[in-house]
Protein backbone atom coordinates (compact mmCIF):
# COMPACT_ATOMS: atom_id res chain seq x y z
CA UNK A 1 0.00 0.00 0.00
CA UNK A 2 1.31 3.48 -0.99
CA UNK A 3 2.70 5.33 2.18
CA UNK A 4 3.41 2.28 4.40
CA UNK A 5 6.14 0.46 5.09
CA UNK A 6 6.46 -3.38 4.07
CA UNK A 7 6.93 -5.81 7.03
CA UNK A 8 9.41 -9.23 7.13
CA UNK A 9 6.12 -11.39 7.10
CA UNK A 10 4.69 -9.70 4.29
CA UNK A 11 8.32 -10.17 2.23
CA UNK A 12 8.46 -13.75 3.55
CA UNK A 13 5.18 -14.43 2.39
CA UNK A 14 5.84 -12.72 -1.00
CA UNK A 15 8.93 -15.35 -1.27
CA UNK A 16 7.04 -18.15 -0.51
CA UNK A 17 3.87 -17.44 -2.97
CA UNK A 18 6.13 -16.29 -5.71
CA UNK A 19 7.68 -20.13 -5.68
CA UNK A 20 4.49 -21.29 -7.28
CA UNK A 21 3.16 -17.81 -8.72
CA UNK A 22 3.88 -14.92 -11.39
CA UNK A 23 5.50 -11.73 -9.60
CA UNK A 24 2.00 -9.80 -9.81
CA UNK A 25 -0.02 -12.27 -8.27
CA UNK A 26 2.25 -13.20 -5.40
CA UNK A 27 1.85 -9.46 -4.84
CA UNK A 28 -1.51 -9.27 -4.70
CA UNK A 29 -1.44 -12.29 -2.28
CA UNK A 30 0.87 -10.47 -0.31
CA UNK A 31 -0.63 -7.01 -0.56
CA UNK A 32 2.46 -5.24 -1.95
CA UNK A 33 2.56 -3.48 -4.80
CA UNK A 34 3.53 -4.98 -8.57
CA UNK A 35 6.93 -1.95 -8.25
CA UNK A 36 7.65 -3.73 -4.39
CA UNK A 37 7.30 -6.89 -5.69
CA UNK A 38 9.80 -6.41 -8.43
CA UNK A 39 12.62 -4.78 -6.41
CA UNK A 40 12.06 -7.55 -3.76
CA UNK A 41 12.79 -9.39 -6.95
CA UNK A 42 16.73 -7.77 -7.00
CA UNK A 43 16.97 -7.46 -3.03
CA UNK A 44 15.75 -10.49 -0.99
CA UNK A 45 16.88 -9.11 2.24
CA UNK A 46 14.34 -8.55 5.09
CA UNK A 47 13.52 -4.67 5.54
CA UNK A 48 14.10 -5.37 9.25
CA UNK A 49 17.74 -6.01 8.20
CA UNK A 50 17.91 -2.96 6.04
CA UNK A 51 16.30 -0.28 7.93
CA UNK A 52 18.88 1.99 9.05
CA UNK A 53 19.00 3.03 12.98
CA UNK A 54 16.79 6.18 13.86
CA UNK A 55 19.10 9.14 14.51
CA UNK A 56 19.00 11.91 16.34
CA UNK A 57 16.84 14.67 14.89
CA UNK A 58 18.24 17.38 17.14
CA UNK A 59 21.03 18.28 19.11
CA UNK A 60 21.72 16.42 22.34
CA UNK A 61 20.08 19.60 24.56
CA UNK A 62 21.68 17.47 28.07
CA UNK A 63 25.12 16.58 26.16
CA UNK A 64 27.24 19.34 27.94
CA UNK A 65 26.13 18.63 31.26
CA UNK A 66 25.13 14.69 32.12
CA UNK A 67 28.56 13.60 31.80
CA UNK A 68 30.10 16.94 33.45
CA UNK A 69 27.12 17.95 36.26
CA UNK A 70 24.02 15.20 36.60
CA UNK A 71 26.07 12.11 37.13
CA UNK A 72 28.53 13.61 39.61
CA UNK A 73 25.19 14.59 41.55
CA UNK A 74 23.89 10.92 41.09
CA UNK A 75 26.83 9.76 42.36
CA UNK A 76 27.08 11.56 45.47
CA UNK A 77 23.07 10.99 45.90
CA UNK A 78 22.70 8.21 45.15
CA UNK A 79 18.66 8.04 46.24
CA UNK A 80 18.13 11.76 45.05
CA UNK A 81 14.92 11.63 42.60
CA UNK A 82 15.37 12.51 38.84
CA UNK A 83 12.65 15.45 39.29
CA UNK A 84 15.38 17.31 42.05
CA UNK A 85 18.27 16.64 39.67
CA UNK A 86 16.46 18.42 37.00
CA UNK A 87 15.33 21.44 39.13
CA UNK A 88 19.02 21.31 40.39
CA UNK A 89 20.11 22.39 36.36
CA UNK A 90 17.36 24.70 35.78
CA UNK A 91 18.68 26.28 38.77
CA UNK A 92 22.15 26.11 37.28
CA UNK A 93 21.10 26.35 33.66
CA UNK A 94 18.08 28.69 33.45
CA UNK A 95 18.42 28.64 29.53
CA UNK A 96 17.48 24.95 29.77
CA UNK A 97 14.11 24.08 28.32
CA UNK A 98 11.38 22.56 30.49
CA UNK A 99 10.74 20.10 28.33
CA UNK A 100 13.92 17.94 28.41
CA UNK A 101 12.69 16.45 31.66
CA UNK A 102 11.52 13.58 30.44
CA UNK A 103 14.49 13.37 28.55
CA UNK A 104 16.73 13.45 31.97
CA UNK A 105 14.58 11.23 33.53
CA UNK A 106 14.99 8.54 31.16
CA UNK A 107 19.02 9.44 30.82
CA UNK A 108 19.02 9.09 34.82
CA UNK A 109 17.05 5.81 34.45
CA UNK A 110 19.75 4.41 32.03
CA UNK A 111 22.48 5.44 33.93
CA UNK A 112 21.42 3.88 37.09
CA UNK A 113 20.30 0.53 35.22
CA UNK A 114 24.39 0.54 34.75
CA UNK A 115 26.20 2.37 36.88
CA UNK A 116 23.17 2.78 40.21
CA UNK A 117 23.53 0.51 43.46
CA UNK A 118 21.85 -2.99 43.54
CA UNK A 119 18.16 -3.10 44.25
CA UNK A 120 16.48 -5.46 46.79
CA UNK A 121 15.20 -8.55 44.90
CA UNK A 122 11.67 -9.66 46.35
CA UNK A 123 10.40 -12.95 45.69
CA UNK A 124 6.51 -13.68 45.45
CA UNK A 125 5.88 -15.89 48.55
CA UNK A 126 3.75 -19.62 47.36
CA UNK A 127 1.19 -19.79 50.55
CA UNK A 128 -0.13 -23.27 51.65
CA UNK A 129 -3.36 -23.76 53.42
CA UNK A 130 -3.82 -24.10 56.95
CA UNK A 131 -0.22 -22.98 57.10
CA UNK A 132 0.40 -19.74 58.01
CA UNK A 133 -1.84 -16.89 59.75
CA UNK A 134 -0.61 -13.57 60.40
CA UNK A 135 -1.65 -10.76 62.73
CA UNK A 136 -1.18 -6.96 63.07
CA UNK A 137 -2.86 -3.94 64.87
CA UNK A 138 -3.32 -0.67 62.58
CA UNK A 139 -4.38 2.95 63.69
CA UNK A 140 -8.14 3.64 63.29
CA UNK A 141 -8.21 7.47 64.55
CA UNK A 142 -8.01 8.82 61.32
CA UNK A 143 -11.14 7.67 59.87
CA UNK A 144 -12.63 10.14 62.98
CA UNK A 145 -15.13 7.95 64.43
CA UNK A 146 -17.20 8.99 67.33
CA UNK A 147 -19.82 7.05 69.88
CA UNK A 148 -22.35 9.40 70.75
CA UNK A 149 -20.60 12.44 69.06
CA UNK A 150 -17.29 11.42 71.60
CA UNK A 151 -14.66 10.57 69.60
CA UNK A 152 -13.05 7.06 69.91
CA UNK A 153 -9.80 6.44 70.21
CA UNK A 154 -8.97 2.76 68.78
CA UNK A 155 -6.89 0.37 66.88
CA UNK A 156 -7.97 -2.95 65.08
CA UNK A 157 -6.56 -6.01 65.73
CA UNK A 158 -6.36 -7.62 62.41
CA UNK A 159 -5.63 -11.22 61.87
CA UNK A 160 -5.63 -12.76 58.18
CA UNK A 161 -4.95 -16.35 56.76
CA UNK A 162 -2.60 -16.08 54.09
CA UNK A 163 -3.51 -18.78 52.05
CA UNK A 164 -7.38 -18.12 51.85
CA UNK A 165 -7.37 -14.54 52.83
CA UNK A 166 -10.28 -14.98 55.60
CA UNK A 167 -10.19 -11.63 57.81
CA UNK A 168 -11.04 -11.46 61.60
CA UNK A 169 -11.14 -7.45 63.08
CA UNK A 170 -11.12 -6.74 67.04
CA UNK A 171 -11.93 -3.05 68.09
CA UNK A 172 -9.43 -2.60 70.65
CA UNK A 173 -9.47 0.59 72.87
CA UNK A 174 -6.48 -0.10 75.38
CA UNK A 175 -3.83 0.27 72.99
CA UNK A 176 -1.38 -2.64 71.23
CA UNK A 177 -1.11 -5.19 73.98
CA UNK A 178 -0.74 -8.77 74.68
CA UNK A 179 -4.24 -9.16 76.05
CA UNK A 180 -5.49 -7.78 73.10
CA UNK A 181 -3.73 -9.93 70.57
CA UNK A 182 -4.68 -12.98 72.81
CA UNK A 183 -8.36 -11.98 72.78
CA UNK A 184 -8.74 -10.64 68.73
CA UNK A 185 -6.24 -13.92 67.77
CA UNK A 186 -8.27 -16.31 69.57
CA UNK A 187 -11.60 -15.01 68.67
CA UNK A 188 -10.67 -15.43 65.35
CA UNK A 189 -9.19 -19.16 65.69
CA UNK A 190 -12.69 -20.34 67.51
CA UNK A 191 -14.59 -18.72 64.36
CA UNK A 192 -12.73 -20.56 61.75
CA UNK A 193 -12.80 -23.51 64.15
CA UNK A 194 -8.89 -24.37 63.81
CA UNK A 195 -5.18 -22.69 63.67
CA UNK A 196 -2.89 -22.63 61.58
CA UNK A 197 0.57 -24.47 61.76
CA UNK A 198 2.83 -21.05 62.15
CA UNK A 199 1.66 -17.35 63.34
CA UNK A 200 3.57 -14.47 62.06
CA UNK A 201 3.12 -11.09 63.81
CA UNK A 202 5.26 -7.42 62.61
CA UNK A 203 7.83 -7.27 65.81
CA UNK A 204 4.29 -7.07 67.56
CA UNK A 205 5.21 -4.79 70.68
CA UNK A 206 2.71 -7.06 72.47
CA UNK A 207 4.55 -10.27 71.40
CA UNK A 208 8.26 -9.65 71.15
CA UNK A 209 10.99 -7.60 73.18
CA UNK A 210 13.33 -6.19 70.78
CA UNK A 211 16.23 -6.02 73.61
CA UNK A 212 17.78 -8.90 71.63
CA UNK A 213 19.60 -10.15 68.29
CA UNK A 214 18.29 -13.49 68.89
CA UNK A 215 14.67 -14.84 67.92
CA UNK A 216 14.38 -17.21 70.81
CA UNK A 217 15.44 -14.63 73.43
CA UNK A 218 13.31 -12.01 71.43
CA UNK A 219 9.51 -14.01 72.22
CA UNK A 220 8.06 -13.17 75.19
CA UNK A 221 7.09 -15.96 77.77
CA UNK A 222 3.63 -15.04 77.22
CA UNK A 223 3.21 -14.72 73.62
CA UNK A 224 5.36 -18.27 73.08
CA UNK A 225 2.83 -19.79 75.55
CA UNK A 226 -0.38 -18.66 73.86
CA UNK A 227 1.13 -19.97 70.40
CA UNK A 228 1.74 -23.62 72.09
CA UNK A 229 -1.67 -23.61 73.61
CA UNK A 230 -3.27 -24.00 69.63
CA UNK A 231 -0.21 -25.69 68.55
CA UNK A 232 0.97 -22.71 66.56
CA UNK A 233 5.00 -21.64 65.79
CA UNK A 234 5.23 -18.05 66.45
CA UNK A 235 7.46 -16.32 63.38
CA UNK A 236 8.39 -13.47 62.89
CA UNK A 237 9.33 -10.82 59.87
CA UNK A 238 12.54 -8.91 60.36
CA UNK A 239 12.30 -5.87 62.09
CA UNK A 240 11.85 -2.57 59.75
CA UNK A 241 11.12 -5.31 56.54
CA UNK A 242 7.41 -4.94 56.04
CA UNK A 243 7.08 -6.39 52.79
CA UNK A 244 7.74 -9.78 54.53
CA UNK A 245 4.37 -9.16 56.52
CA UNK A 246 2.74 -8.13 52.94
CA UNK A 247 0.56 -10.64 53.31
CA UNK A 248 -1.34 -8.66 55.75
CA UNK A 249 0.28 -5.11 55.43
CA UNK A 250 -1.46 -4.44 52.12
CA UNK A 251 -4.15 -5.94 53.49
CA UNK A 252 -4.47 -3.21 56.07
CA UNK A 253 -5.28 -0.70 53.45
CA UNK A 254 -7.62 -2.66 51.85
CA UNK A 255 -10.37 -3.22 54.70
CA UNK A 256 -9.22 0.22 56.41
CA UNK A 257 -10.80 2.13 52.44
CA UNK A 258 -13.76 -0.68 52.40
CA UNK A 259 -14.87 0.88 55.88
CA UNK A 260 -13.46 4.10 54.98
CA UNK A 261 -16.08 3.73 51.52
CA UNK A 262 -19.01 1.88 53.62
CA UNK A 263 -18.61 5.19 55.98
CA UNK A 264 -19.36 7.54 53.28
CA UNK A 265 -22.62 5.50 52.27
CA UNK A 266 -23.95 5.31 56.17
CA UNK A 267 -23.79 9.19 55.34
CA UNK A 268 -22.55 9.30 59.39
CA UNK A 269 -19.36 8.20 61.15
CA UNK A 270 -21.21 8.35 65.05
CA UNK A 271 -22.59 5.51 66.00
CA UNK A 272 -24.80 5.10 69.50
CA UNK A 273 -23.16 2.81 70.98
CA UNK A 274 -19.63 0.89 70.84
CA UNK A 275 -21.25 -2.87 70.01
CA UNK A 276 -22.72 -0.71 67.29
CA UNK A 277 -19.36 0.48 65.91
CA UNK A 278 -18.28 -3.40 66.32
CA UNK A 279 -21.20 -4.75 64.72
CA UNK A 280 -20.76 -2.27 61.21
CA UNK A 281 -17.31 -3.75 61.75
CA UNK A 282 -18.56 -7.11 61.76
CA UNK A 283 -20.98 -7.05 58.60
CA UNK A 284 -18.04 -5.44 56.62
CA UNK A 285 -15.46 -8.29 57.23
CA UNK A 286 -18.43 -11.05 56.86
CA UNK A 287 -19.22 -9.09 53.40
CA UNK A 288 -14.90 -9.62 52.45
CA UNK A 289 -14.97 -12.91 53.46
CA UNK A 290 -17.86 -14.24 51.79
CA UNK A 291 -15.87 -13.11 48.66
CA UNK A 292 -13.31 -15.76 49.03
CA UNK A 293 -15.56 -18.73 50.50
CA UNK A 294 -14.66 -21.75 48.81
CA UNK A 295 -11.04 -21.08 49.76
CA UNK A 296 -11.96 -20.41 52.88
CA UNK A 297 -13.52 -23.48 53.28
CA UNK A 298 -10.91 -25.50 51.71
CA UNK A 299 -8.28 -23.81 53.83
CA UNK A 300 -10.50 -24.77 57.16
CA UNK A 301 -10.11 -28.20 56.17
CA UNK A 302 -6.58 -28.08 56.39
CA UNK A 303 -6.25 -26.06 59.65
CA UNK A 304 -5.05 -28.18 62.68
CA UNK A 305 -8.05 -28.80 65.30
CA UNK A 306 -8.37 -26.33 68.58
CA UNK A 307 -7.87 -27.13 72.29
CA UNK A 308 -10.45 -28.36 74.30
CA UNK A 309 -10.74 -24.44 75.96
CA UNK A 310 -9.25 -21.11 75.30
CA UNK A 311 -6.50 -19.75 77.34
CA UNK A 312 -6.32 -16.65 79.30
CA UNK A 313 -6.90 -13.36 77.24
CA UNK A 314 -6.07 -11.12 80.56
CA UNK A 315 -2.65 -10.14 81.98
CA UNK A 316 -2.04 -11.28 85.98
CA UNK A 317 -0.81 -8.33 88.29
CA UNK A 318 -0.42 -8.41 91.92
CA UNK A 319 -1.14 -5.54 94.39
CA UNK A 320 -0.83 -4.41 97.72
CA UNK A 321 -4.25 -2.79 99.32
CA UNK A 322 -2.83 0.41 101.11
CA UNK A 323 -4.05 1.87 104.50
CA UNK A 324 -6.31 4.07 102.18
CA UNK A 325 -8.81 0.91 101.60
CA UNK A 326 -7.56 0.96 97.94
CA UNK A 327 -4.66 -0.15 95.59
CA UNK A 328 -3.24 1.78 92.37
CA UNK A 329 -2.84 0.02 88.90
CA UNK A 330 -1.82 1.62 85.96
CA UNK A 331 -2.41 5.22 87.32
CA UNK A 332 -5.82 4.79 88.48
CA UNK A 333 -6.75 4.15 92.17
CA UNK A 334 -9.36 1.64 92.61
CA UNK A 335 -10.94 1.26 96.24
CA UNK A 336 -11.98 -2.13 97.95
CA UNK A 337 -13.57 -3.46 101.57
CA UNK A 338 -11.17 -2.04 104.49
CA UNK A 339 -10.86 -5.84 105.83
CA UNK A 340 -8.49 -6.41 102.76
CA UNK A 341 -5.89 -3.17 103.83
CA UNK A 342 -2.51 -4.87 103.74
CA UNK A 343 -3.71 -7.73 101.81
CA UNK A 344 -1.95 -8.90 98.54
CA UNK A 345 -4.46 -8.97 95.62
CA UNK A 346 -3.95 -10.95 92.74
CA UNK A 347 -5.84 -8.40 89.61
CA UNK A 348 -6.90 -9.35 86.27
CA UNK A 349 -6.47 -7.04 83.42
CA UNK A 350 -8.67 -7.43 80.43
CA UNK A 351 -8.30 -5.33 77.34
CA UNK A 352 -11.47 -3.47 77.78
CA UNK A 353 -13.08 -3.97 81.29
Amino acid sequence: MPGRHITDHQMRLFMKLRQEHRVEVAAAKASLSRATAYRIEKNAQLPSQVKKPRGRRRPDPLADIFDAEVVPLLKAAPGIRPVAVFDEMLRRHPELSEGVRRTMERRIRAWRAINGDEQEVIFRQVHEPGRLGLSDFTNMNELGITIAGQPLDHLLYHFRLAYSGFEHAHVVLGGESFVALAEGLQNALWFLGGAPLYHRSDSLSAAFRNLDADAKEDQTRRYAELCAHYRMTPTRNNKGIAHENGAIESPHGHLKNAIRDALLLRGTRDFDDLDGYRGFIDEIVSRRNARYGKRIDAERAALQPLPGTRTSDFEEVVVRVSRSGGFTLRKVFYTVPSRLIGHRLRVRLYDER
